[in-house]
């Protein structure tokens, strides 16, 4: 969860400027800031702080609400138009969105089947194309599989069940290009984190092969997080995030939030 928030800053200021390179400030005060990629997933956590998973009315309601109080944070067009919307319907979307949003999902469930379970309610209701779910399942038990002390061979052999994760890094950094869809970034992303040898440096990594690297690094980071769970220091990492997210309005209470997950993070990794 912090994870994704943090990918999302980090990346922010390279998304269509790639940097091609691990070499680089990870946080600007002057040019870093968060986008969708952390509105929407402080939306799915508050869906299961304050229990609003009980249909798909009020998930998109809660989708909504997020969306329309923080208008400006870059959302794709068809998404933008579908937050603005008063009926409940999807839009069959298979765009990235999906899984860059749902890590809150692994941290709130409690088996595989609830992941899976949970993933298609924080999903359906907007990303409804088979691809669009895919996504965020297969990034949601990713995710759920680090925080339970699984290895990166067992998620490597979960994830090419679904897709294809045989890359090359220097091909990446060479030849990855811009793409929103999540069969062309959830698997690479993953694949950045497989590679990684902590969790910076997954979010450099990610970073450094380009495209729509704050949504990447957000899908890497989230996994990252839960992986490399003894080296991450959560009152570390709120301090420094907290400055580039958007004040709380609107009864989008963003540092409650937050500290309720770090609280709840800390009670479940006490009992594993």
């Amino acid at each position: 969860m912090l994870g994704a928030i943090i990918g999302d800053i980090v990346g922010s200021r390279f998304e269509f400027n790639n940097i091609k390179t691990k070499d680089f400030v990870l946080l600007d005060l002057d040019d870093s800031f968060s986008t969708d990629d952390s509105i929407m997933s402080l939306a799915v956590l508050d869906m299961f702080i304050n229990n609003k998973l009980n249909s798909d009315e009020e998930v998109t309601k809660t989708f909504r609400k997020w969306g329309r109080t923080y208008p400006h944070a870059g959302y794709g067009c068809r998404f933008r138009d579908w937050l603005k919307e008063d009926i409940i319907r999807p839009i069959n979307s298979y765009g990235n969105g999906s899984a860059m949003r749902v890590s809150a999902v692994a941290w709130y469930s409690n088996s595989e089947e609830e992941v899976i379970e949970n993933a298609k309610k924080v999903t359906r209701v907007s990303h409804n194309h088979p691809e669009g779910i895919k996504g965020a399942v297969v990034t949601a038990m990713c995710i759920y599989y680090a925080r339970i002390g699984k290895s990166k061979e067992f998620i490597k052999d979960y994830v090419s069940k679904y897709y294809d994760i045989n890359f090359n890094y220097d091909d990446l950094v060479k030849n990855y290009d811009f793409y929103e869809t999540c069969q062309q970034s959830v698997p690479e992303a993953i694949y950045c984190f497989l590679i990684s040898t902590s969790f910076i440096d997954c979010i450099r990594t990610t970073i450094s092969i380009g495209g729509d690297c704050d949504t990447t690094a957000a899908i890497s980071g989230a996994i990252a997080e839960a992986f490399y769970k003894d080296e991450f220091n959560d009152e570390e990492w709120y301090s420094k995030i907290i400055p580039f997210l958007p004040e709380s309005k609107n009864g989008c209470r963003i540092e409650e939030l937050l500290k309720s997950f770090i609280s709840h993070k800390k009670e479940i990794l006490n009992k594993q």
